[in-house]
């Protein structure tokens, strides 16, 4: 079995939702006997939409849901006319969409109401999305011949019922996975299923986060014991850098899930940080690929690490600051480090690097930026009486860098990686404020102003020839 997810531009418009569809009737006529299952994300556009309505009408905007009403009728009825030709065909779907906005908008009236937009309010309406496009999906793979179901993801994934952020129970999903697709695959039927969301075990419509239906899609391949996860988009696979940065940026053939999690965490954006757990685990091989080229072959992540080469791409991450807590008598406060991370953790924020003065008389960490001012307050509140007593000097931010980071397996036990980034960017006169190497040997990892971001990613992917040939 494969899955098959499409993203926000694979469903943008039309002719990409025809593509996609051609893409699945291609898939499917390989083995009718085993139907691939498409996982969608919303329309470009349209959770972002969902979004600033529900805050204008918590906001007190009476008008938000009437004047949403009408933007996503008109987008999803004119998009279906385009698709599909057949009026018999039409005529569900149309009933479908319109009671979908009817309660989207009921939804967005009760928000002005309370003049309250909550998580579970929020989440519920943001699911409204995926739930529109797997409708214009399904229709559009009938209309090409073959028979297509649009199937809601919180009919069968059970989350632990967390907000913007929930995590899927997968014993209870499978379950009900089971349920729900077994006989749509008894008649050999194509399932279009919602990305992003599930529900609660009480059936409260739950999100996986921003970004989540990558992840969907691969905790979907494991509740159906998928062999293959295929994620498409709008680029040929996984890029040894960003390309607005470098232009002859390649292709990867082939990377391990240790790289595509570290690639991920440190701002590559063809993956969402949790798809790969899933697939991990059930040793699934996940595939990037374009639906707009589809003839290219992509990039195929799998469990075994892919040692061509020591370095195999280079990554950034803009917008962060360098927080540090510093002082001599930092040796001599109790618990320092764990006291730090636990008042972080208890904030949510995330840290994206930690690095340590071998003197041990400071300690850094890399935040986004617009998290640093709370961070330094939390800290300052955590340890007053120590600023007070001078055994911490100050804490302090380093607003205005970015992160650059080196990724690539082969980097384990070789020689001179390292000497070489730093040499690479010494010889630029790029100052490095602070470095920092997994522990797996995976990654090393250096902050630098983030106008010099531009540059110094080009010269580290020349460095160590990622290039084109």
């Amino acid at each position: 079995m494969k899955i098959m997810k499409f993203g926000g531009t694979s469903v943008g418009t039309a002719e990409a939702i025809r593509q996609s569809a051609r893409i699945m009737v291609g898939a499917y006529n390989e083995d009718p006997t085993d139907p691939p299952v498409a996982v969608v994300s919303a329309m470009g556009g349209i959770t972002n939409l969902l979004l600033s309505h529900a805050t204008s009408a918590a906001s007190g905007d009476r008008q938000a849901g009437m004047d949403l009403y009408q933007v996503l009728l008109d987008r999803h009825l004119s998009t279906l006319h385009e698709l599909v030709p057949d009026e018999s065909l039409r005529t569900d779907a149309v009933e479908d969409i319109q009671q979908h906005i009817d309660r989207c908008v009921q939804l967005i009236d009760s928000v002005g109401v309370l003049r309250d937009l909550s998580p579970r309010a929020q989440d519920w309406i943001v699911s409204f999305g995926e739930r529109l496009s797997s409708i214009l999906m399904a229709t559009t793979i009938q209309q090409l011949g073959v028979r297509s179901v649009p199937v809601e993801s919180d009919h069968y994934l059970v989350t632990d019922g967390v907000f913007n952020g929930s995590t899927p129970l997968m014993d209870e999903s499978r379950r009900k996975a089971q349920e729900v697709f077994a006989p749509i695959f008894a008649e050999r039927t194509i399932p279009v299923v919602t990305g992003f969301f599930g529900a609660s075990e009480a059936g409260v419509v739950t999100t996986l986060g921003r970004g989540g239906s990558d992840y969907a899609a691969t905790i979907l391949g494991a509740l159906l014991d998928a062999k293959e996860v295929f994620i498409w988009t709008d680029v040929d696979g996984v890029l040894s850098a960003d390309p607005r940065l470098v232009p002859d940026a390649r292709t990867l053939p082939e990377i391990s899930f240790a790289e595509a999690a570290e690639l991920a965490y440190f701002g590559a954006k063809v993956i969402h940080p949790r798809t790969v757990q899933p697939a991990i685990e059930h040793g699934m091989a996940v595939w990037i690929k374009n639906t707009f080229n589809p003839s290219h072959p992509g990039t195929r992540i799998g469990p075994e690490p892919a040692r061509n080469g020591s370095v195999k791409a280079i990554t950034s991450i803009n917008g962060v600051s360098v927080v540090t807590v510093e002082g001599a008598g930092l040796l001599g406060v109790a618990g320092v480090t764990a006291r730090v991370f636990a008042a972080i953790g208890r904030s949510g924020f995330n840290v994206f690097m930690i690095s340590q003065a071998s003197s041990q008389q400071s300690l850094s960490f890399v935040v986004q930026g617009e998290d640093a001012p709370e961070v330094i307050r939390m800290l300052e509140n955590e340890f007053e009486l120590d600023l007070i007593r001078q055994r911490l000097l100050r804490i302090w931010e380093d607003p205005g860098v970015a992160v650059v980071a080196i990724v690539g397996a082969g980097m384990r036990g070789m020689p001179g990686v390292s000497g070489r980034l730093f040499m690479t960017l010494g010889d630029a006169r790029i100052n490095i404020v602070t470095i920092a190497q997994g522990s797996s040997e995976l990654n090393i990892s250096c902050v630098i102003n983030e106008s010099e971001i531009a540059r110094a990613v080009p010269l580290l992917h020349e460095e160590f020839g990622l290039a084109n040939p």
